[in-house]
Parts: structure tokens; sequence; C-alpha cells
């Protein structure tokens, strides 16, 4: 997969949808390796997409806090295979793909080029 640097984020674009096979979205995702799940979306993007729920998670912020936050279902195109995601809901600008996804993967970012390739 091919991404790109905008603004020093690693941007991805991935391909979602509601349905194992449904119809897909392209969404823009930042790469953050300092989340250990596999994707977080704004709940307006969840709603938008008609994401179905999957009950609550709990997670552990960066300063040790404990949350609890709403989880939905969606479908990735991820390297030809269409996989189930949990996905996180929250008020971020950003879609954030993290590293659960990334494992058995190889992720180089070459900021001074501006690339992002994900093997």
């Amino acid at each position: 997969m091919i991404g790109r640097v905008e603004d020093v984020k690693a941007l991805l674009d991935i391909e979602i949808s509601n349905k194992l096979h449904g119809g897909r979205t392209v969404v823009t995702s930042w790469i953050d390796t300092a989340f250990d799940g596999h994707l977080v979306l704004s709940l307006q993007m969840i709603k938008d997409l008609e994401l179905d729920s999957w009950g609550e998670t709990e997670a552990i912020l960066a300063d040790g806090s404990r949350i609890t936050l709403e989880t939905f279902i969606c479908y990735l195109n991820w390297f030809g295979d269409q996989i189930p995601l949990q996905v996180i809901a929250n008020d971020g600008r950003f879609p954030l793909l993290g590293t659960g996804l990334l494992e058995s993967r190889i992720l180089h970012i070459d900021y001074r080029m501006k690339t992002v390739i994900l093997e």
C-alpha cells in the first residue's frame, strides 16, 4: 500500500464497508503507532457509514486513566482480504490506524520524500 506524508502525518487511504460484501468507502487514516488497536473513527463518520454497534471496550489513556469507549464493526479491505474490525468511536478530527493492523507488516515512512509504504 502506498500512502503519503502531509503536515508530518503519515497517511494511508483504506477502504471500509459497513457490510462484508457492501460498497466500500475510502477513508484517509493517520497511522498512529502509539495506538495498539485497529481503527478509530469519529462518531459522525460512524453514523455516516451506518456502522453497527459492537458494544464497549475499556481503554487506557496516555496519562494512565481508564475510560469506556463505544465500539462498532466495519469490514476493511486489507491486502485483498475483507476483514472484520472493531472500530472505536471518538471525537477526534482524524481517523487513526493503529498497530493492531501493522503486525506482520513492514512500514516505511520517509518524511523527506513524503512517502509511506506498507508491505
